[in-house]
């Protein structure tokens, strides 16, 4: 975004990529449907970017998620919106529209190099770049670095630059997983031989004093992931920051009330186990049933009452995030505070940034590839502005 930004101002712009092709952590977003963004109303959009949702705001303001849709459309690529209010290109393929792209770059002069990685200036400020045959020294009057974070290192964004900036005294908070699995102290060797890997259905996940919201996850060898795990995510991983320990509260049973749940198993169940009892009377079995066994005591199992509050609120003890390269993308970066209106590095002028390499995060559903996009696009407008005024 920030090269199409770059060249229609007519600027010579070259791209280097550190990866073999370029575009591979898009592509990756587009297995099994390229989610591009999302059709809610803006106030609730730009509400999912939480604590940065005023940094993000100045960004969508000149390319929201309708301008996102146009520009897709004019690359030859149609849309619609999914039953969830997700976005979609028909095809859903993100292929078809990379290579779109790609041509309408090379198209208006923008000169991609693969196999090429920046590893930061030299002593007289020309970018170091390395390539199969060596490193370039290459003299630039404008940068933009879109670097990515710090998840899925295979796909280029490795989080290899942090100490090139951080060398620079630019303003960076340390990178954590967004939009991962987490781990409990242990699973019992019963619950994981028989149900790591099953995902959990028509259920609801809340954090203590927040509404829980409804959707599946799946459990683990070593906790818990999935999309409605990702969606608390961030609340969670910073309630384990601050105290080593983080609760999720698991509504087996969400659309029904816990009393029509406690007088469903106080029914007498004669000769029949508690097992066929909670399956018979409420559906409760397989994983969902081991899950409820494995977090309650003998004394709660006895009690109807106490145990129709559990089905209600089991809670799953979290100790740690699973590891960063395992996350779909990455918290931190280089924090705003560090950049001006244009997102040029304050300590480094001509030199801007975009991306997942900001101080920001977002759940899926399109609104990270939504803010990339912005970002990028806002970053080439101001680097084409500070080489007009120069």
């Amino acid at each position: 975004m920030a090269a199409e930004a770059l060249a229609a101002s007519g600027a010579a712009v070259q791209v280097f990529d550190a990866m073999p092709s370029v575009g591979r952590k898009f592509l990756l977003a587009g297995v099994g449907g390229m989610n591009i963004t999302h059709s809610e109303p803006y106030p609730a959009f730009v509400g999912r970017y939480a604590e940065r949702s005023r940094e993000i705001d100045a960004l969508l303001r000149d390319f929201d998620a309708d301008a996102l849709r146009q520009w897709i459309h004019d690359l030859g690529i149609e849309t619609f919106v999914g039953t969830s209010g997700r976005v979609f290109p028909t095809d859903m393929k993100a292929a078809p529209l990379l290579r779109a792209w790609l041509k309408r770059l090379r198209d208006s002069g923008v000169v991609i190099h693969t196999r090429h990685r920046w590893l930061g200036w030299n002593a007289e400020g020309a970018l170091r770049i390395a390539y199969p045959q060596g490193e370039l020294s290459v003299q630039a009057d404008a940068v933009v670095l879109a670097l990515g974070g710090g998840s899925w290192a295979r796909l280029g964004s490795d989080g290899a630059w942090l100490p090139l900036l951080a060398e620079r005294a630019v303003d960076i908070s340390p990178l954590q997983p967004s939009n991962c699995g987490f781990e409990v102290a242990g699973w019992s060797e019963l619950l994981v031989n028989k149900f790591a890997g099953a995902p959990l259905k028509n259920i609801a996940l809340a954090i203590p004093g927040s509404p829980p919201r409804k959707g599946e996850f799946i459990l683990t060898a070593q906790g818990v992931e999935g999309s409605l795990v990702y969606a608390w995510s961030a609340p969670v991983r910073e309630a384990i920051n601050r105290k080593g320990r983080a609760t999720l509260l698991l509504d087996l049973l969400p659309d029904k009330p816990v009393d029509k749940i406690a007088q469903a198993l106080a029914k007498p169940r004669g000769s029949r186990s508690m097992a066929k009892h909670l399956h018979s009377q409420l559906g409760i079995y397989g994983v969902k049933a081991g899950l409820l066994r494995e977090l309650t005591n003998q004394a709660t199992f006895a009690d109807p009452q106490a145990l129709a509050a559990a089905i209600k609120a089991l809670p799953i003890e979290l100790v740690r995030t699973r590891p960063l390269d395992e996350a779909i993308s990455s918290a931190g970066g280089v924090r705003f505070i560090g950049l001006d209106e244009g997102l040029m590095l304050r300590q480094l002028p001509g030199v801007f940034c975009a991306g997942e390499m900001l101080d920001w995060e977002a759940p899926t559903g399109g609104y990270l590839l939504t803010a990339c996009f912005a970002s990028g696009l806002r970053a080439g407008k101001a680097a084409a502005e500070w080489l007009n005024a120069r």
